[in-house]
């Protein structure tokens, strides 16, 4: 594996801002007790505790831990390896996208509703994110097109 998991203390803080943005006030108390195990965990024992969900469990090139937020129980902090294999890369995801309303459901409005909400959130939290330093996925095709266009021949 050539990528290396982020610091405990980044990966702590970006937990710190994402629940900054996904509650008005305290998160419920399964999101809590998820924290505290992770406050808890030695910097060894971090990644292995059982709040993160391993991709795939033998080899993981994703974690994730489910936070939440004040709409919808089911929202992530997803941390994975970059496309270059060399990075992790923080982003929200708003796990709504597997399931549909059908269109003249009495529940398709309320749906519609919520993933706009999980959508502004995820985008609200991602930027907070890059504006701290933490690495994203957007950022990384930022600095990745960058690279390319000053690579690219005749690029000034």
């Amino acid at each position: 594996m050539s990528w290396q998991l982020p610091p405990t203390s980044q990966t702590l803080k970006a937990i710190e801002l994402y629940l900054s943005v996904a509650y008005i006030s305290s998160p419920p108390s399964s999101v809590r007790a998820r924290l505290d195990a992770l406050k808890a965990a030695s910097d060894d024992e971090f990644y292995r505790i059982a709040a993160f969900e391993r991709t795939p469990a033998d080899l993981p090139t994703k974690y994730c831990v489910r936070l939440g937020n004040r709409f919808y129980p089911h929202m992530k902090l997803v941390i994975e390896r970059s496309p270059d294999a060399e990075h992790a890369l923080f982003s929200a995801d708003t796990h709504d996208r597997h399931i549909l309303a059908k269109p003249d459901s009495s529940e398709a409005m309320a749906f519609a509703e919520l993933v706009r909400n999980n959508q502004e959130l995820s985008k609200q939290i991602e930027t907070k994110w890059d504006d701290a330093g933490i690495p994203t996925f957007k950022r990384f095709l930022r600095d990745d097109l960058a690279k390319r266009r000053t690579a690219a021949p005749g690029a000034e």
